[in-house]
């Protein structure tokens, strides 16, 4: 039987590659992505509702984060909290009429009460929500959200923390996206293209 051993090269530590004047191999960060810039400047409505306020507002933080990255900074994003998300809709709907903002976001957390009530709430909120959009045509974007369980404990609450900063990245993107597409929708139907 023929076997060939494949000799191995000692590996220096990154102490001796420093001291006998070699760099240790650091991965390369990639590079921050690219956004498109808007043509006329965004002013965005962000509602937060204050039931579980210290989870929600993760979805805030991560939100005005990544707006900033895709050239939205945070002064063009007024912030508004009310009681809980039964409320969002109406807030929703009066500033939307105010004709002072391209976009209206929506966060919060539906719990409790048992599965009927909380998930009837959540439809509800949506619905409204959707309604709004329509007969303002102010796109509103929602970060309200209804776990299947949700208990009071802080294996919950952080794992709940956790996912509404996802939610909020997540909200960023798409109203971020939105936001482009009506620039390039409404520039299509002046110009008579569409």
């Amino acid at each position: 039987m023929n076997q060939t051993l494949l000799e191995d090269k000692p590996q220096q530590s990154e102490t001796q590659q420093v001291e006998s004047g070699g760099t240790p191999d650091i991965p390369e960060r990639p590079p921050a992505p690219s956004h498109p810039r808007f043509v006329k400047p965004q002013r965005i409505a962000f509602v937060q509702a204050c039931w579980h306020r210290e989870v929600v507002q993760e979805a805030r933080i991560a939100f005005l984060d990544e707006m900033e990255a895709r050239h939205v900074p945070r002064t063009a994003i007024d912030l508004f909290e009310v009681p809980g998300s039964f409320e969002i809709p109406l807030h929703a709907q009066i500033l939307a009429k105010t004709r002072r903002y391209t976009a209206i976001v929506a966060a919060g957390l539906v719990v409790d009460g048992g599965i009927y009530r909380h998930e009837f709430v959540a439809d509800t909120v949506i619905k409204a929500l959707m309604d709004v959009q329509l007969r303002t045509e102010v796109p509103v974007f929602s970060a309200v959200l209804t776990p299947q369980q949700f208990h009071e404990s802080a294996v919950h609450y952080e794992f709940f923390r956790k996912h509404f900063a996802i939610k909020g990245v997540e909200v960023a993107e798409a109203c971020a996206e939105t936001l482009h597409g009506l620039e390039r929708l409404r520039g299509q139907v002046a110009a008579g293209i569409v």
